[in-house]
């Protein structure tokens, strides 16, 4: 044999050799899946929140008795808005502050139609709270039957619920009449709705001794909710604080960062002004209420105004078409456009920040006021300490 064919059989032999002593070896075990990707194991705990991608949202349908009794319930419901959705804002989940959709519907109403047991869907589940307001003010209250079942079963069947585990679905309904009225058994709509993992709240408007009282707490233990009573002919008493004037100035002021945009916006914007005055009508509280809900996250009006709509990245700055945008943006290009729009960013931000300051200092006003007065029984208080303690039982949190 010459050299190289040594060479070759050496190195073939030596081959072989480690092959059979890799052979040999003990090799870890390979588990095949069939899976395409890899499972990962996690450690388990107890109950465990779920993880989210996004933040949770917070789904608010309330549900109001327009008959002829019900003037002081459609009154809290309007002036006191504005605090429940304060309340909101201090809510956390996983260290998120959630999105908030409030949904409105009015029964017993005999302006209704009858065929759909007096039963109108208002709003269906929006941000923009200007609207719900509107529409708060707008109700008028007129005679009617009553069909608490009917008005659930619409809002069920109607409204947009969500399945995500982090989020809250919650019905306030309210009213004075026997709650088993109507065509459909409230027990089974009640229980439907807890299915869903939706909170039947209910506020009987009368005294807790009232003989059709038992029927709406039997109504909230079928849906998973809270029973609440609420004098509706109280006169409720609102608290000024030293800080009013400025908050209400700083409100009027936020209103000049709002960059309508699109078919709606002149008339959102006009909205938002109208909701203003509304607020201005009832008492300086609700106007110092209602600049604290508009310097919050809750308050998203990313449909009409640009500055929210860019800031979520809803909208493309540049390919707005001129026709579209406010006089002062539609000869700009896109860069100017987009400076136009930081700089009132810019100029929202520091209003906030004031009014958030303002806020602060008030809400420790009104607390020591508040001792005073002894415990609230309105229906923002109510709805409150009802939502505080159903979100805890979602592992919400309230700073």
């Amino acid at each position: 044999m010459n050299k190289q064919g040594l060479v070759l059989s050496s190195l073939f032999l030596a081959g072989v050799m480690s092959t059979y002593l890799w052979v040999q070896k003990p090799q870890p075990q390979v588990v095949v899946t069939t899976t395409p990707t890899p499972t990962v194991t996690r450690t388990a705990t107890p109950d465990p929140a779920p993880a989210l991608t996004d933040a949770p949202t917070i789904k608010l349908a309330i549900m109001l008795d327009t008959s002829n009794s019900m003037d002081g319930l459609i009154d809290q419901a309007r002036n006191q808005l504005w605090r429940v959705v304060n309340e909101f804002g201090k809510a956390r989940y996983q260290g998120q502050e959630p999105r908030l959709e409030v949904a409105l519907y009015e029964f017993g109403n005999d302006s209704l139609s009858g065929e759909k047991g007096y039963v109108r869907k208002v709003v269906g589940f929006t941000t923009e709270l200007d609207k719900v307001s509107e529409e708060l003010f707008a109700l008028r209250t007129n005679g009617g039957e009553e069909y608490c079942a009917s008005v659930i079963q619409a809002g069920l069947n109607e409204l947009d619920w969500s399945k995500k585990p982090g989020d809250l679905n919650l019905i306030f309904v309210a009213g004075n009449e026997p709650f088993d009225q109507g065509p459909l058994n409230f027990r089974d709509v009640c229980a439907a709705a807890k299915k869903r993992n939706i909170f039947v709240n209910t506020i009987f408007c009368g005294s807790p001794t009232d003989q059709d009282a038992p029927l709406w707490s039997q109504g909230a233990s079928l849906g998973d909710g809270r029973y609440l009573t609420l004098d509706t002919n109280q006169k409720v008493a609102y608290i000024a604080a030293p800080q009013d004037d400025e908050l209400a100035r700083l409100s009027s002021e936020l209103n000049k960062s709002y960059v309508p945009y699109g078919s709606q916006g002149r008339v959102a914007l006009q909205r938002q002004a109208a909701q203003d005055t509304n607020a201005a009508g009832a008492s300086s509280e609700v106007v110092a209420y209602r600049a604290a809900a508009k310097s919050s996250k809750q308050y998203d009006n990313s449909s009409w105004d640009l500055v929210d709509a860019a800031k979520e990245g809803k909208v493309d700055l540049g390919s707005v078409a001129p026709a579209e945008l406010p006089a002062p943006m539609q000869s700009m290009n896109a860069d100017e456009r987009k400076q136009f729009v930081a700089e009132k960013q810019q100029e929202r931000e520091a209003l906030q920040a004031r009014i958030k300051k303002l806020t602060a200092e008030r809400e420790e006003y009104v607390a020591k006021e508040r001792e005073k007065a002894g415990r609230e029984s309105t229906l923002d208080a109510l709805v409150i300490s009802t939502v505080q303690e159903q979100a805890g039982k979602k592992g919400y949190s309230f700073k």
